[in-house]
Order: structure tokens, then C-alpha cells, then sequence
């Protein structure tokens, strides 16, 4: 038995769901618009599917890898960094955890990692540690928790930024645990944390899960260190120092014009 050649537009509409379009298909399969017409319906949908991502992401500001001075943290592995653009690690379900101090771009690389990944048609949620905990912490009752849960277990990235600035009790432990765990093995998680591993029963005091939690997150994980500085500071002397030195410019522009006004007095 024979089958008919494959028709490439056929195909493409009906990915489109432009069934109409399918059921006059014998009768307009030779319009010269029709292909135009798919390339222009492909392009709309690509690009209200990336807004709605990018919008669902809550990425906020950043600033552009391009502008992260390598030279400023003491220790950062560029190589390593610059191979995670690659986005093997979501496809493979690893997680990425960026450590280091405040203020070393911890946030910004992460930023843009995700920001990325919304580009190569990922869905990603970036979220502050203590939001996404809270958040699960407030809910009223086991089903309004297990459909919060689902939230932050459904994008192919979950960000959690900021992990370790504040403490948690054993109840915010158990519920991180529980996400690190529906994610397991199955979608990544990005993480940044201003502490190393050993300093986290610091972050959750007394909470029993603490070891079982890190160990499955950094199970299959890139561990990314950071050290140095905290450049917002520097960028913040830098940009004082900028404006003074602009307005001893005023200053000495005001007292050459009260100079010349004297000398020209009779």
C-alpha cells in the first residue's frame, strides 16, 4: 500500500489548529498567500508565547551579562559560568547553586540564566527565597498547599534567589524540602545563597531535614563559587565619588566667575 507524499503546509496548519483552513484543504492548498499566511500566524503565536513567558517569569530589571565585570570577584570561574549559557543542565534536570557573599552578582548571573532560558522556549519562575516560603506557609488548609505546590513544581526552571539572608523555622524547611523534591530527577532548580552547605542548619534552626534537603538538591548539581567584594558597594563609592567630584566642578566654575566679575570691576 502507498501512501500519499507528506505535505509540509498541511502539516504546519494543522500544528497551527487552523482547522477551517484544514477542511478547505484540497480546494486552497495552491493559493500563493498560504504560505505567507502560516510564516505570519508561526511568528504571532512564537511571539505572544515568549511575552507570556517572559511576563510568568517575573524576572524584574537586570543588567546584561555583558556589563558583569569578571575582574572585580576574587574567585568566579568564567568558563564555568559561560558553559552554563549553553542550558545543557535544564534539559539533563540538574540544578545549578550559585554561593557567595553579598553583593558579587550572584542575582544578575542568575537573571540572566533564566532570562535565556525564557528565550530557548522554557517556562521559568524566578522567586526570593523567603517569598516563595512565606507564600507556601500561608496557605489555609492540605489542597490550597498541594495547588501552591504545583506552581512551583510546574516550570522547567525554578529560581529561588536569596536563600540564607534570613532564618526559617522546621515548618519553611519541610516545604522547601518538599519542592526540592517534587523537582527531583525531573526539572531544575537554580539557586543562589549567600551561605555554604555547612552554614544551612544556621538557616534552619533545629529542622531535621536540613541534611536530606541539601543532599537532593546538590545531587546532579553544578556548585558555582563566587567570592570577592561586594561590587554594588564599590559601584555605590564609585558613583559618590563621581558626583562630588561634579559639583567641586560647579564650586570651581562659581568662584572663576566671581574672579573674573572682580578683576573686570573698575
Amino acid at each position: 500500500m502507498t501512501h500519499p507524499p507528506a505535505d509540509p503546509l498541511l502539516d504546519r496548519a494543522t500544528k497551527l489548529g487552523l482547522f477551517g483552513l484544514v477542511a478547505r484543504w484540497d480546494e486552497l492548498r495552491d493559493a500563493p498567500w498560504l504560505p505567507s499566511l502560516l510564516d505570519a500566524e508561526e511568528l504571532e503565536r512564537k511571539k505572544r508565547s515568549l511575552e507570556r513567558r517572559l511576563a510568568a517569569a517575573r524576572l524584574g530589571r537586570f543588567q546584561a551579562m555583558a556589563d558583569f565585570d569578571w575582574s572585580w570577584p576574587k574567585k568566579v570561574d568564567r568558563e564555568q559560568i559561560e558553559d552554563l549559557f549553553t542550558l545543557r543542565w535544564i534539559g539533563e534536570a540538574m540544578n545549578v547553586v550559585l554561593v557567595g557573599p553579598n553583593g558579587v552578582g550572584k542575582t544578575m548571573i542568575a537573571k540572566n540564566l533564566a532570562h535565556q532560558a525564557v528565550l530557548r522556549g522554557h517556562t521559568v519562575l524566578f522567586v526570593r527565597a523567603g517569598e516563595m516560603l512565606n507564600d507556601l506557609a500561608a496557605q489555609d488548609g492540605p489542597l490550597a498547599l498541594q495547588r501552591r505546590l504545583r506552581r512551583y513544581g510546574g516550570p522547567s526552571l525554578l529560581c529561588i534567589d536569596e536563600l540564607g539572608y534570613l532564618s526559617y523555622d522546621d515548618r519553611h524547611a519541610d516545604l522547601l524540602f518538599e519542592v526540592i523534591t517534587r523537582r527531583y530527577g525531573q526539572k531544575s532548580i537554580l539557586l543562589t545563597t549567600n551561605k555554604p552547605f555547612a552554614d544551612w542548619p544556621q538557616v534552619f534552626p533545629n529542622a531535621a531535614s536540613v541534611v536530606t534537603l541539601v543532599d537532593r538538591l546538590v545531587h546532579h548539581a553544578e556548585i558555582v563559587n563566587v567570592d570577592g567584594g561586594s561590587y554594588r558597594r564599590k559601584e555605590a563609592q564609585e558613583n559618590a565619588a563621581g558626583r562630588a567630584k561634579e559639583r567641586e566642578g560647579r564650586r570651581a566654575g562659581r568662584r572663576g566667575a566671581v574672579d573674573a566679575t572682580a578683576t573686570a570691576a573698575p
